[in-house]
């Protein structure tokens, strides 16, 4: 595949740090693909194992023997959480039994707002490298925590408005993380917001610094302008627009704890 692309991007990998297939042949993977191609972007899309549900009993040393592997080899980290996701599907969706699809169904929104960019033409565009270097500081801080909207439950969907405030306001909002971080509890270093569907560069900017300007607290001093955003045209089918939020936040750094002390009591 890769051989007969004109212009490669990267690599995206989906996998789970928790299970042994997906942290060990995972890892081993992105690093094959590393010496292969040092040159492409390596994003990941990485289930971490979450708080409450566990699967296996040995997740902890999957986790942290894989984590060492993507901060070493990967550009992008994109940090899922099982349990968040769920969260989202009872919170949001107001769903009462929420399957493997349904949490699968939200990682796919983000993936296919993430890559968008590359697919639909559009005022903004991004792609993976540029993402990349928007939001990565320093080349071990790149661990991203995502999120998405519009989320509207099935009943209340026609009484919503889909304006870009609106959307603003739900992709940054704490609840809508779909890993077990608090963004409140850490700082972003820097963030990106992809939106799509048709509007206006000008309120989508004013957006940013809106939120920049309300929630300056929560953002790092040292570095200025640090929300990015990018516009594509094509909206996903049956929305008029949506958002995609990419945030590089200290709280992430939860989640790592969490991991690590699970590890210290093993």
């Amino acid at each position: 595949e890769a051989e007969g692309c004109d212009c490669l991007q990267g690599f995206q990998m989906c996998h789970s740090l928790g299970g042994g297939t997906g942290s060990g042949m995972g890892t081993l993977l992105i690093s094959k693909i590393r010496e292969e191609y040092p040159d492409r972007m390596m994003a990941t899309f990485s289930v971490v194992p979450s708080p409450k549900v566990s699967d296996t009993v040995v997740e902890p040393y999957n986790a942290t023997l894989s984590v060492h592997q993507l901060v070493e080899n990967a550009d992008e980290c994109m940090i899922l959480d099982n349990e968040a996701l769920y969260d989202i599907c009872f919170r949001t969706l107001k769903l009462t039994t929420p399957s493997f699809g349904d949490l699968n169904h939200l990682i796919s929104a983000v993936m296919s707002g993430i890559t968008c960019c590359l697919r639909f033409p559009g005022q903004l565009n991004s792609d993976l490298r540029k993402l990349a270097v928007n939001l990565v500081p320093f080349p071990r801080l790149h661990f991203f925590m995502v999120g998405f909207a519009p989320l509207t439950s099935r009943g209340s969907q026609q009484y919503r408005a889909l304006t870009v405030p609106e959307l603003t306001q739900q992709m940054w909002d704490a609840k809508n993380m779909m890993c077990a971080a608090d963004p409140r509890h850490g700082r972003y270093l820097t963030a990106s917001a992809l939106f799509r569907g048709r509007m206006s560069s000008k309120e989508v900017d004013e957006q940013m610094l809106n939120v920049q300007n309300k929630n300056s607290s929560y953002f790092v001093e040292w570095i200025p302008n640090n929300v990015k955003s990018s516009i594509c045209d094509i909206p996903p089918r049956g929305l008029k627009m949506s958002g995609t939020f990419l945030g590089n936040s200290t709280a992430v750094q939860e989640m790592f704890k969490r991991v690590s002390e699970q590890f210290t009591a093993m």
